[in-house]
């Protein structure tokens, strides 16, 4: 419903050329734009509405009274639909920790939470398909279980910096009983995360349609191609220095399979800018001491690697 509007304004109303290089860029930016952003809408109210019942303390509560490998599990789910933010990274993680959550199932969490959530699916779902958002989700939380487990066995809790810390009113989730006052809340909570990350999805799709319309599609196939076995890790190297959200990067994952770069390799890159980035870090490392840094990063950017290469095989 959408593309016959688009395709109307761009080749009907603006009487562009059908085929030349920049109206079919102004075609992609507005009908992903579109489609993105009312997908955005929607998945964002819904997910914020389930969140309205997990307060970050009922959220300690039930992972505390989970045991073994079901906490992790458990932990990897609640990220999807618990929020991240730099200023809840800390009180987040040292709550977690001082409440007596393992530290493995911590990590599980700390992994799911910015790497799985409602603006990734969205935007999956909206550019790739269903079976690529599921397929995607089931990876990233393989990738937070078995990195929580791992890094539960090694007993590094020591590890651990000891910091105060002071709630920040944005990461306060609601505690709301009636249902008018979810919806307010969920209404509410669509429109400040709109407002946050516009500018990142406008920004993501921008640079998408421009790699659509005027990057060579040889020159990034003979880069990052399906035949080059060192695309994956060297994605996954290229994506810690950066800095994006699910909305700025999934755009330019869109564009670059568009151009011939395998899937698996696209969401490598994706996954390492979303979980491994150096920004995080440096929130991170006042919680963690640098060896830590070093484990949680060597065993995400792993299963990243090992999420590529095995999407590329299925994908292929």
């Amino acid at each position: 419903m959408i593309k016959p509007v688009i395709d109307q304004l761009v080749y009907g109303l603006l009487k562009m050329p059908r085929g030349a290089v920049f109206p079919e860029a102004l075609d992609f930016f507005l009908y992903d734009t579109v489609k993105i952003f009312l997908l955005l809408c929607v998945i964002i109210f819904a997910v914020s509405f389930i969140r309205s019942f997990f307060s970050p303390e009922k959220t300690r509560s039930i992972l505390s009274h989970k045991h073994k490998h079901a906490g992790n599990i458990l932990a990897s789910l609640l990220g999807i639909v618990t929020p991240f933010c730099s200023c809840s990274a800390i009180p987040l993680f040292l709550g977690f920790v001082e409440a007596g959550v393992p530290l493995g199932v911590t990590f599980s969490f700390l992994v799911a939470s910015p790497m799985i959530n409602e603006v990734a699916l969205v935007m999956l779902w909206g550019l790739f398909g269903w079976k690529i958002a599921l397929l995607y989700i089931g990876s990233g939380l393989i990738i937070a279980v078995f990195s929580g487990i791992i890094i539960g066995k090694l007993k590094i809790e020591d590890l651990i910096q000891k910091l105060e810390y002071k709630k920040q009113a944005c990461c306060v989730s609601p505690e709301t009983q009636s249902f008018s006052s979810r919806i307010e809340y969920s209404r509410g909570y669509t429109i400040s995360i709109l407002k946050h990350i516009w500018l990142y999805v406008i920004i993501g799709i921008g640079v998408g349609a421009w790699i659509h319309g005027y990057v060579p599609a040889d020159f990034l196939a003979r880069v990052a191609g399906r035949g080059n076995w060192l695309a994956v890790p060297v994605a996954v190297l290229m994506g810690i220095p950066l800095y994006s959200n699910a909305a700025g990067v999934i755009p330019l994952v869109s564009a670059l399979t568009g151009k011939g770069v395998a899937m698996g390799t696209a969401l490598s890159f994706m996954m390492a800018v979303t979980a491994l980035s150096l920004p995080e870090f440096l929130i991170l490392k006042k919680v963690m001491k640098f060896k830590l840094l070093v484990i949680f990063a060597a065993v995400v950017g792993l299963g990243i690697i090992l999420t590529g290469y095995l999407f590329n095989f299925i994908l292929r």
